[in-house]
């Protein structure tokens, strides 16, 4: 409780530094630095207009208490001096929010002008608790006392942000707490033993009590803010680490792909037989060479099309796109694929005769269907056939990939669709692939306005389906 208090009285750390936060700092004005100073002086702005509204309320019950069991008087004066300076703080806060400036001279005026509010409004709570206790019987003080109280209790919660404005208002009030006492003894010159005396020795426990809760919430609130600077200064540097990360990456892509191109075109090239007979154990061998060149390859340019989308770099055409036509091309370019692994591709459509029309990048959407393509080949047994649906659900066009493979557990879909991640991420896993295809394929779909996602089948297998909004006439 006490954290979240102090949380949202902060909001203006933003151009702090940890150097400003740093205690050994040689310019510096009531106990800060000008930096520091002038962002508290802007949290206790902030706080007071936030706490305007809870203001009101407790003035307004504490002078319709005095004006019906003391003096209307007393309400009267009391309600002129707070709407004096209430509307004076409005004025106050929005110069000090106007003024953001660190040099020592606007400080130094934020800070006048905040102290002259903080004296003002401290003055109200006094002058109510005064006028009150001298109109009752010595000894009999529990509404000013409780008034007093609330008073403090309400400005270390609050109030908290700038320490010699706290100090200000709660010596204003500790020293009402000592006086009103004190003036009773006077008054009645009552012994050790009298109420009286009572009434200051509890005022003295309570100030001792209010001054440990204020210090708490000070420290409370000095945490937070340098956690803030902290954890600001930590996303920063990710952010550096981040971008530097991904130029890495797309660099060392870059220089990958073209010997990685030339070693897949001379290693094709031998296992051909152009270059000469081959043994079958060189066959094998150039075999298994050829196939780890297309893994490396799919990697490369899978990472370099995941630094193109995160960057912001990727361009997608809005061309026309024709479902049932697009859906026939990609099953026939992906067919070599499954006639490898035995398993068939057959198209589906809900709405046979149908134009269901798109706008999209035709290239990157078929690498989409590539990947849910490939993937339900791989994961469907041999002799299996994968079906490609087609339908129309109101403004949106769904295409279905259905396997007849295991099927997917749905608390997997994080998984899915996650960076490097795969299902089997054992070292002898069956299925191979980089684990960036789904993450790189529900980036190119979302960028086209749409969805992915998948459901497991009532029967074996698993259903992965698109939806994209359809092209207007």
């Amino acid at each position: 409780m006490l954290a979240a208090t102090a949380e949202n009285s902060l909001a203006s750390y933003d151009e702090l530094s940890p150097e400003n936060l740093d205690e050994t700092a040689a310019v510096r004005f009531m106990g800060e630095s000008p930096a520091v100073l002038q962002v508290q002086m802007r949290d206790y702005s902030r706080s007071g207009d936030a706490h305007l509204g809870q203001r009101v309320v407790i003035y307004a019950a504490a002078l319709a208490l005095a004006s019906y069991y003391y003096d209307p008087l007393i309400s009267i004066v009391c309600l002129a001096l707070i709407a004096f300076s209430e509307t004076l703080d409005i004025f106050i806060h929005k110069a000090v929010f106007r003024n953001t400036a660190t040099d020592m001279a606007t400080v130094r005026r934020n800070f006048a002008l905040l102290f002259v509010s903080t004296v003002l409004g401290s003055s109200n709570v006094v002058f109510y608790a005064m006028s009150i206790a001298l109109v009752e019987k010595p000894a009999t003080h529990f509404m000013p006392f409780f008034f007093l109280f609330a008073g403090s209790i309400f400005s270390a919660l609050n109030d908290n942000q700038v320490l010699f404005l706290l100090r200000t208002r709660l010596a204003l009030y500790g020293a009402t707490f000592l006086a009103i006492p004190i003036l009773d003894i006077v008054r009645t010159g009552a012994g050790v033993h009298s109420p009286e005396w009572n009434e200051l020795f509890t005022s003295v426990f309570v100030l001792f009590f209010i001054t440990e809760i204020s210090r708490a919430f000070v420290r409370i609130y000095r945490l937070q803010l340098r956690q803030m600077v902290d954890l600001r200064d930590q996303a920063e540097k990710a952010k550096v680490a981040s971008r530097a990360k991904s130029e890495f990456l797309s660099v060392m892509s870059h220089e990958l792909r073209t010997p990685m191109t030339s070693i897949n075109g001379a290693v094709g090239l031998a296992a051909s037989g152009t270059a000469g007979p081959l043994t079958p154990g060189l066959e094998n061998l150039l075999r298994i060479a050829q196939s780890n060149c297309r893994r490396l390859s799919n990697l490369i340019n899978d990472i370099l099309d995941l630094q193109k989308i995160e960057a912001g770099r990727m361009d997608f055409r809005a061309d026309p796109i024709e479902l049932h036509a697009f859906l026939e091309k990609s099953c026939a370019v992906n067919r070599y694929y499954a006639n490898s692994l035995n398993v068939g591709y057959e198209t589906a459509s809900a709405i046979p005769g149908r134009r269901v029309v798109v706008r999209g990048d035709e290239q990157r959407l078929d690498q989409v269907m590539s990947n849910l393509l490939s993937n339900a080949a791989k994961f469907s047994g041999s002799g299996q056939v994968v079906t490609v649906g087609l339908s129309v659900h109101g403004a949106r066009a769904r295409i279905e990939v259905i396997d007849r493979g295991v099927g997917l557990s749905e608390d997997k879909r994080d998984l899915v669709f996650d960076k490097f991640s795969q299902i089997d991420s054992s070292d002898n896993r069956r299925i191979g692939g980089t684990g960036l295809g789904m993450n790189i394929s529900r980036q190119i779909v979302e960028a086209h306005g749409g969805t992915v996602d998948y459901r497991r089948n009532a029967g074996p297998g698993t259903t992965f389906f698109i939806d994209l909004p359809l092209a207007e006439d």
